[in-house]
């Protein structure tokens, strides 16, 4: 008799977020679950590491299932190594991170403590998934999600990815999707601004703000597909060596 999965679950809203509950329930049709995500919410983390304090890892249960829970006071990328280092007794057959709540396409996935968590686990040769839902309201409709989720999660258990490469995957706000569409990351950016305010007291403070913008037409993009209302899974590679430009480097005297 086969055994079910070992599947980690994570994510960077924090462990009481609606999306990693609905997560942790579909895993749990699927296989083992354990969950290791963070205390509290550590979105923009992008792949940051806790070096300079201490780290707890408590034991809790959020609520009724039977995966065992854990939440860390660290980011998202700690999480993924203490449970590997710490509160496993062996390397998970998948990792889980999500459901986001807002989208992590385009160049969001630098910044994404839910794509950093993903690629720490595809680092340590563990097949990784991040999901996310363009929509940021803590009421969130993810019901609608859990049919593409578990055919997703389902195919990369069967046929695993290739090293180097961990799956990130954003659904539309929308009732219905027309599809699953294979594609590669959008060319964009943020045009920030920072709202410059004076405290009570005096004190000079900035709030960050800014908006994205497209600026790619292609229409084998993540953007393009969830602007039609695709589900948009882009392979991610965590090596970001330029390889086309190695040859011309070779050629600078250097």
């Amino acid at each position: 008799m086969s055994l079910r999965p070992l599947i980690l679950v994570t994510n960077d809203d924090g462990i009481t977020a609606p999306g990693i509950r609905k997560l942790i329930a579909i895993m749990n049709t699927i296989g083992d679950v354990v969950v290791v995500a963070p205390d509290s919410p550590q979105s923009g983390m992008g792949h940051a590491i806790t070096i300079d304090s201490t780290l707890t890892c408590d034991k809790l249960k959020v609520d009724v299932g039977s995966q065992t829970e854990y939440k860390c006071s660290g980011t998202p990328a700690d999480c993924v190594k203490i449970a590997i280092r710490e509160v496993l007794d062996r390397k998970p057959d998948l990792c889980v991170s999500g459901i986001n709540h807002g989208s992590n396409s385009s160049v969001n996935v630098i910044y994404s403590g839910t794509m950093s968590a993903a690629i720490e686990a595809g680092i340590e040769g563990i097949p990784a998934i991040g999901f996310s839902l363009l929509d940021y309201s803590w009421r969130a409709n993810f019901d609608v999600l859990e049919k593409e989720i578990v055919k997703i999660t389902k195919n990369v258990l069967e046929n695993g990815l290739p090293e180097g490469v961990v799956l990130n995957v954003n659904f539309p706000k929308t009732p219905t999707f027309k599809g699953v569409k294979i594609c590669r990351q959008a060319r964009g950016n943020w045009e920030e601004k920072f709202d410059k305010r004076i405290s009570p007291n005096g004190k000079e403070y900035y709030w960050l703000s800014g908006k994205f913008t497209n600026l790619d037409k292609g229409e084998d993009t993540d953007i393009w597909a969830l602007e039609h209302n695709y589900v948009s899974v882009v392979p991610v590679q965590f090596d970001l060596t330029a390889h086309h430009f190695i040859q011309k480097l070779n050629n600078w005297d250097l």
